[in-house]
């Protein structure tokens, strides 16, 4: 089961992971999605919260980061 869930949030991270113009904008970006979801997993599956959004946060910081601007782009980040 916790597999499944951490495949999940994984395939989440990477598919919301690129939002804003730059690689920066979109690693952020990414890195919250994913902490969160990974937050979230976590939760629903009886793991540690701080596991879940760090291996979260990872996955969709780096998700963002290797996304293209060109590919896939949100628009700009809140934070802008």
């Amino acid at each position: 089961m916790r597999k499944t869930g951490i495949a999940l949030l994984a395939a989440a991270a990477l598919g919301l992971g690129a939002c804003g113009h730059s690689t920066g904008d979109r690693a952020v970006s990414g890195g919250l999605i994913g902490a969160g979801a990974g937050a979230g997993v976590a939760a629903l599956t009886g793991g540690s919260l701080g596991s879940g959004a760090l291996i979260g946060g990872a996955a969709g910081a780096a998700g963002g980061a290797l996304t293209s601007g060109r590919k896939v782009n949100l628009g700009r980040p809140a934070w802008r």
